[in-house]
């Protein structure tokens, strides 16, 4: 675990998209996909259709470093398989709302916090970032794990499970910051997972046009089957 200054923090590996796309194709009609996987010590619900969260340390990652409002409230935005908002849920939030894009991710949400006994404290819906939240829904905490793989405007996202991973021109993230304002509550956190496969001089750029400053708050290395994959945990505050 280190963390490093603003300086050291590039995020400009590059992933070959048909590579990634491959990888969700698999996703989505491999044989060989279990019904349920093992992380951060407890056994999970996957349905098919929905990003498996073992395919890469990233989850496992992101789940340990997130800052959870114990007592307040939390708010995921493409919750995938659940594994973040339940274990927002089980790390004292008293309310956590999960949003998705893709419904099967929904009902795999669902699965997973019946599973671990926190479907009182748990809602999900299928939503297009904000769209299904009530405009009087207020979050001590906002987080999203975001899609890393650059990619341009105009790039066919042909499943839902396209969102998972590609974010065309970084439009997903400029709206996820634009909109967050309307949803924080008093003294809230913004915060932003990703890695460095990211562009995060792009990202400053969107940053800067919503008001907005990036903080590295922690970064995670670790050894993966392909390479040394690089984590980060940030937080934007207006500027």
């Amino acid at each position: 675990m280190t963390d490093p200054t603003e300086e050291d923090v590039t995020m400009t590996f590059k992933e070959d998209p048909e590579t990634v796309a491959r990888t969700l194709r698999h996703a989505l009609v491999g044989d060989d996909l279990p019904d349920s996987f093992t992380l951060l010590g407890r056994e999970w619900s996957l349905h098919r259709g929905v990003w498996p969260s073992t395919l890469s340390a990233a989850t496992e990652v992101l789940a340990s470093m997130v800052p959870y409002p114990e007592g307040g409230s939390f708010l995921e935005v493409g919750c995938g398989t659940g594994v973040i908002a339940v274990t927002a849920a089980l790390s004292g939030c008293t309310s956590v709302t999960a949003l998705d894009i893709n419904e099967k991710a929904i009902a795999n949400t669902v699965a997973n916090a019946e599973r671990h006994g926190v479907s009182d404290r748990v809602r999900a819906l299928h939503s297009d970032m904000y769209t299904a939240l009530a405009p009087t829904d207020r979050f001590d905490t906002i987080f999203w794990n975001v899609p890393w793989t650059y990619v341009e405007d105009g790039y066919a996202l042909s499943t839902d499970l396209h969102t998972a991973v590609f974010d065309p021109g970084y439009r997903g993230q400029a709206r996820y910051l634009a909109g967050a304002h309307e949803h924080l509550a008093d003294g809230g956190r913004l915060l932003l997972g990703t890695a460095d496969l990211g562009d995060r001089e792009r990202l400053d750029a969107v940053a800067e046009q919503t008001g907005l400053r990036v903080e590295l708050l922690r970064s995670v290395r670790r050894i993966e089957e392909v390479r040394v994959m690089e984590y980060y945990m940030l937080e934007l505050h207006p500027k």
